[in-house]
């Protein structure tokens, strides 16, 4: 008999609404239901302006549903967080080195584990040598690196990425999007569940279980 998929996040009901400056309520999500499994890749696939960017917020975090609920599965320790974020631009701070971006997610973490990790990171996505560089110096492809490194570093239960390719150049985004696929193969990755919005068919057959 096979085992049951566990949710690492599940909505209910979950509705967002926003006001317009003549008052008027507009209702981007209505009553979504949706579950993401333990060790998925899902793919939130849909036309500019549908809301998929707005539902990716609510299951992160970073925006309140006005109706429904949101639930995750517990962390197995405390030095994992929830979920992170990759957004569509690069969002570095131009004053921090490349070392310094990337640990500014670990502030909970000694010095000597943050080190530890940022090493790691630094030779997943491809950035050896390039540590105490500043974002100003580094092409749109490797400043995009620099975010997958910070929301990766901390191990986050879910990883969520809202279009993250969609600024860059197609070879770039092409290499990129590998890099993501090796990445995610690895047996050494600790995040448990990943969770991609795009309006790409394409991109989402090429990187998603679902």
């Amino acid at each position: 008999m096979a085992s049951k998929k566990q949710a690492v996040l599940s909505a209910r009901s979950l509705s967002k609404d926003f006001r317009r400056p003549n008052g008027n309520v507009f209702t981007v999500l209505e009553s979504i239901n949706l579950d993401l499994y333990d060790g998925e890749f899902l793919a939130v696939v849909g036309l500019s302006g549908s809301g998929k960017s707005t539902l990716l917020r609510c299951m992160a975090g970073l925006l309140k549903p006005d109706r429904g609920t949101l639930k995750y599965a517990t962390r197995p320790t405390d030095n994992v967080i929830s979920n992170a974020f990759v957004f569509q631009s690069f969002a570095l701070f131009p004053w921090m080195t490349i070392r310094e971006n990337i640990a500014i997610s670990m502030t909970k973490l000694s010095k000597s584990e943050q080190e530890d990790r940022i090493e790691r990171m630094i030779q997943m996505v491809g950035l050896k040598g390039f540590e105490d560089a500043y974002p100003k110096e580094l092409s749109g492809g490797m400043k995009q690196r620099v975010s997958f490194a910070r929301a990766m570093v901390s191990d986050p239960m879910i990883l969520f990425m809202d279009e993250p390719f969609s600024a860059l150049d197609p070879l770039t985004k092409e290499s990129l999007k590998s890099e993501i696929i090796r990445i995610w193969s690895q047996p050494e990755r600790k995040i448990r569940s990943a969770v991609l919005v795009t309006h790409r068919f394409e991109e989402a057959l090429q990187l998603a279980d679902r």
